[in-house]
């Protein structure tokens, strides 16, 4: 055994979670069974799947509004089914995107001041293609208003949200759609499947780029890109239902370059990575602790975990661009419980107060390196980086104003109804089409 110690700036990176009256109470988290985190952040707002009657609904929180929140907390209503999914936009902080059981995906402009009734502000945009239930949904890292939707459909739709339209449809799985992730410049898309297989697609071709065996277990799989490498982290469950974390050579996906077996929990674990420290946070659900490595030379090297007694049902990742540098936090995680949502720093302890440029590199920053039409027109470029050393400061609110009319796309057979597409797709799978 050697006697030396791995040389690391984040060797004694600690979390610590805040506060009660630093927290957001009184949420009524959604209780849905759909495997998603429940919770997303952007340096504004952090968005959260109601358990709401009469239809689905989130509700978009300031992150200034800490404390208990009021009873009839405007909510964000529009679906006719419960909301499975939210995600930022990452170029304007007051747009959202929203995918539920009714099998759309709503686009949606946030006020800047709570003043208005809520109930009665409609999406700003609709879009309906999806057969069945909109699973998740994921702006792209580069590219301005280009929106990935997964289904049960067995596709992945993508869409250019200011036009309104469907850009390209992606087919080859054949069963439910677990998770996505672009890669450093959205030029590829990962997924992991009920099938067990994990594929790159190049999403512009609809091309499998590479395919192979994931995980061997019926539970849950999750994948991450680790930053502007080549290589994939996938959580999941080996066929004794062992918790595993993978390592993958996108160019060979063939097997994977390191398997580590963490527990026999039950839980799924939900993966997040930080391309500027090069960690990779793992956050089970029902479990307390949150776990880190950092990825070096194709091994990921245990780190510390952070440890809690509250279970959690979600986690999200604030982007790095909103932390507090001056405290050397490096990330803050917002973990949802059954009714509260707590913030957990994630700080390298610094004795000196000036800016710590090695543990704070250039990071990805709020304006686009492409449009749409470039992107889909076969550009690629890597995402505008920032300097956090003279802070970061939000830009005035961007209206956001689609140049298609608010008017649904219809799907191709718009008399069907969800009922009889589930019928239809049911037949199908039993005939063979699938």
């Amino acid at each position: 055994m050697s006697r030396f110690v791995r040389a690391s700036k984040y060797r004694h990176v600690y979390g610590s979670a805040a506060k009660r009256d630093g927290c957001y109470d009184n949420i009524r988290v959604s209780a849905n069974a759909w495997d998603t985190n429940m919770v997303k952040l952007n340096p504004l707002f952090l968005s959260v799947n109601w358990n709401a009657s009469g239809g689905g609904a989130f509700a978009v929180i300031p992150l200034s509004t800490v404390g208990k929140l009021p009873d009839n907390y405007p909510l964000y209503r529009g679906h006719t089914g419960p909301v499975l999914d939210t995600d930022f936009n990452p170029f304007n902080d007051y747009v959202i995107a929203s995918g539920a059981e009714d099998g759309k995906v709503m686009i949606w402009a946030i006020p800047e001041v709570y003043e208005e009734d809520l109930e009665e502000v409609a999406p700003v945009s609709k879009l309906s293609g999806h057969g069945r239930k909109v699973g998740q949904v994921l702006f792209h890292p580069v590219a301005d208003n280009v929106l990935a939707s997964a289904s049960t459909d067995l596709t992945i739709k993508l869409w250019d949200i200011e036009k309104g339209i469907e850009r390209q449809q992606i087919t080859g799985h054949t069963e439910i759609i677990q998770s996505l992730a672009w890669n450093y410049n959205g030029s590829l898309l990962a997924t992991t499947c009920r099938d067990k297989k994990l594929r790159v697609f190049d999403v512009r071709s609809n091309k499998i780029v590479q395919e192979g065996p994931g995980h061997q277990g019926v539970k849950g799989s999750r994948v991450v890109w680790l930053g502007e490498t080549d290589r994939l982290a996938t959580t999941g469950f080996s066929r004794m239902s062992d918790r595993q974390l993978n390592l993958w050579d996108t160019t060979d996906l063939s097997k994977p370059i390191k398997t580590e077996f963490l527990d026999t929990s039950s839980g799924v674990l939900m993966p997040f990575y930080d391309a500027d420290t090069k960690m990779l946070y793992l956050a089970g659900k029902g479990d307390g602790n949150i776990r880190y490595y950092e990825y070096e030379n194709d091994e990921l090297f245990p780190l510390s975990e952070f440890k809690s007694g509250d279970p959690q049902r979600g986690m999200g990742f604030l982007p790095k661009r909103g932390v507090n540098v001056a405290d050397c936090e490096i990330a803050r995680a917002y973990k949802v419980g059954t009714t509260l949502i707590e913030p957990i720093s994630f700080t390298v302890p610094r004795k000196s107060d000036a800016f710590q440029s090695d543990i704070f590199p250039p990071t990805i920053g709020d304006e686009p390196a492409l449009t749409a039409d470039e992107w889909f027109g076969g550009k690629n470029a890597n995402p505008k980086l920032i300097d956090l050393e003279a802070g970061f400061s939000v830009k005035e609110k961007k209206e956001f104003v689609p140049s298609a009319p608010v008017e649904e796309q219809q799907a191709k057979s718009p008399t069907t109804t969800m009922h009889e597409k589930d019928v239809i797709y049911i037949f199908q799978k039993k005939v063979g089409v699938f």
